[in-house]
């Protein structure tokens, strides 16, 4: 181990939290309490995730072209995700089939896991979508335009494989890791339509997802750009609370409390609803939406959806937070 390449933070198990602000407290004649404060320390050392690599492997997802799919874009960025996996020593695990979309397309798609320590019983999933959205449907100038999908997808790519290249190293978390990178996300009715013509990829495994189960999941969308922040998603408050506790207080305990907002938003249907209502599987949802304007940004659906608001900052915020939640099990 090479200290240079970790941080450590020191962390107290039984602390007693109300909300997601987290209290310790001595009394003037408490000094057996602080003696099992310290007694029950413990020391958590996770890699330094490098915002440099994630932004790569995200410049790498849209330099093929929007990944819509049954295209030949979307087809050569599946195929370097399943390669990256494996470079890094993943066992790697590729669901094929095929979705009608509510418009009537049929689809060849690919949901991908990466398993990292595939042999232990107490699993964490890491999860995101790699598919983009056929057409810029909000955007003002070309709503039938193709865009880069850089945040709303190649994001969350680029965080999991950056987050695959430290698993690959030789101080690995003592709990099994799954990446899983969901398709068939983005192609759904807007404007009240059907909300389950969202999601297909999610919907398609969690209904046949065999035998595997996982300790609780954490769906990332949206969360490479510069000002992101990421409040309390409601499906996520009413169906995984604790993990939304321990993800959201794990963020302000290494400085990134500033993107990790303790502020509640609406319920959204994304990828987690379907992992928790069918698959029955604590997820939350770690995504970019402002509440105070019910908005996702002036980007998203859009051709601004390109590498000019991606930052490096947000990569790493959300990317060292989820290497500290992990590293801590």
């Amino acid at each position: 181990m090479k200290n240079s390449k970790m941080r450590r933070f020191l962390t107290y198990k039984g602390l007693v939290f109300i909300g997601l602000v987290f209290f310790t407290s001595c009394s003037d004649s408490g000094k057996n309490e602080n003696q099992e404060l310290v007694a029950s320390e413990k020391k958590v050392v996770f890699p330094t995730f490098n915002a440099d690599s994630a932004y790569a492997f995200v410049q790498k997802q849209v330099d093929f072209g929007p990944r819509i799919p049954n295209t030949e874009a979307h087809e050569k960025a599946g195929d370097q995700i399943i390669e990256q996996l494996k470079a890094y020593g993943a066992e790697v695990k590729v669901q094929s089939f095929e979705a009608t979309t509510y418009d009537n397309v049929t689809l060849q798609l690919r949901n991908i896991m990466g398993s990292f320590n595939p042999t232990a019983k107490k699993r964490i999933l890491l999860a995101t979508h790699w598919d983009t959205r056929p057409w810029a449907s909000k955007d003002p100038q070309d709503p039938t335009a193709e865009f880069d999908g850089a945040n709303d997808g190649a994001s969350g790519v680029g965080v999991l494989l950056e987050i695959a290249r430290n698993l690959s190293s030789k101080d690995k978390p003592e709990v099994g890791i799954d990446l899983l990178f969901f398709d068939g996300e983005d192609w759904g009715e807007e404007n009240g339509g059907d909300v389950d013509s969202w999601c297909l990829g999610s919907q398609y495994w969690s209904k046949n997802k065999g035998n595997y189960n996982a300790y609780y999941g954490i769906l990332l969308d949206m969360v490479g750009a510069k000002g992101a922040q990421f409040p309390l998603e409601g499906y996520s408050y009413q169906m995984a609370k604790k993990v939304l506790e321990k993800v959201w207080s794990s963020a302000s305990k290494i400085g990134y409390g500033q993107y990790f907002v303790a502020k509640k938003q609406g319920a959204i249907t994304d990828d987690h609803y379907y992992v928790n209502v069918v698959a029955k599987i604590p997820m939350i949802d770690v995504l970019d939406y402002n509440p105070n304007n019910g908005s996702f940004g002036n980007y998203h659906h859009t051709t601004k959806d390109n590498m000019s608001i991606i930052d490096k900052s947000t990569l790493k915020a959300v990317g060292e937070t989820l290497l500290y939640v992990v590293y801590s099990e």
